[in-house]
């Protein structure tokens, strides 16, 4: 367990005149190589503070501790470790007044995260979750994944190109802080990095991952069953204009997410049920 706050290490990090201020976190913990990366690389042009998990967090999707507390350290200046979910992380940093963060933040990013996350890797992943807890209050942000093989100095540089590029992009129309309701189209993006990188970017969708659905059931030494979840193959078809073909073809992929989730059209299901149940 982290050891208590020392309020004076908390002290709001100085805020250099007119450099954009970056919330970033991870899934992957404060101590990995991948937010390591991205943190000095988004240092060239802008302030950053890292607010992360104190251990791993991976699959943890958008969860929030809600029934237990956290607990918070200051690792170093402007790096902080908490004892939660990524999504607690940026909760926290975004909801703390100027504990973690001199004012409103421009951007959050987070990453770079060890492994890819394509497909519906983005539902379950705490990395996009951290990115997606920044844009549900009204903050443009990135979700950066790599091949844990791959050259991560160079997809942290390229991480940062784009989050400057969407910082530049948003800056005019950016707001202080939300309101009482936040646009449901402010940025989010997913950017995966495959291990031989050819160089290129390109706009994609969301693809099919399909994974060894397993559960390996045992018996612990005192006789008692315990569970271990998921299999370690993954597979995907061929579909073009996705994150997964791009990925095959030595591309980086970037991916804008939605966060309203309603289905535009679902052939009149919804009311068609409505109808059945009308008058039960």
């Amino acid at each position: 367990m982290p050891a208590e706050l020392d309020p004076a290490a908390l002290a709001p990090p100085v805020q250099t005149a007119k450099r954009p201020l970056v919330l970033l976190s991870n899934d992957d913990g404060y101590a990995s190589r991948g937010i390591r990366a991205l943190f000095d690389a988004l240092s060239s042009w802008a302030d950053v503070v890292m607010v992360a998990p104190e251990s791993e967090q991976s699959a943890s999707s958008h969860s929030l501790s809600l029934h237990h507390p956290l607990r918070a350290r200051a690792v170093e200046k402007n790096v902080f470790a908490i004892d939660g979910t990524p999504a607690d992380c940026v909760y926290v940093a975004l909801h703390a007044g100027t504990r973690f963060l001199p004012r409103w933040p421009d951007l959050v990013c987070s990453g770079i995260n060890r492994g890819l996350n394509l497909g519906q890797d983005a539902f379950y992943s705490g990395t996009v979750a951290a990115a997606r807890e920044g844009a549900l209050r009204g903050i443009p942000a990135i979700a950066s994944s790599a091949h844990p093989k791959g050259e991560l100095p160079r997809f942290a540089e390229r991480t940062s190109l784009l989050a400057r590029a969407l910082f530049d992009a948003t800056k005019d129309t950016a707001v202080p802080r939300p309101g009482p309701s936040v646009s449901r189209s402010t940025p989010l993006l997913n950017l995966n990095f495959p291990q031989a990188w050819n160089g290129e970017i390109r706009r994609t969708r969301l693809g099919a991952r399909v994974y060894e659905e397993v559960i390996d059931v045992r018996l612990d030494p005192r006789g008692r069953e315990y569970m271990w979840l998921g299999g370690p193959g993954v597979h995907h078809d061929p579909e073009p204009g996705t994150d997964t073909d791009a990925y095959d073809e030595g591309a980086a992929s970037v991916t804008p997410l939605i966060l309203d989730l309603t289905r535009a059209n679902d052939d009149g299901l919804a009311e068609q049920l409505l109808e059945k149940i009308a008058g039960i």
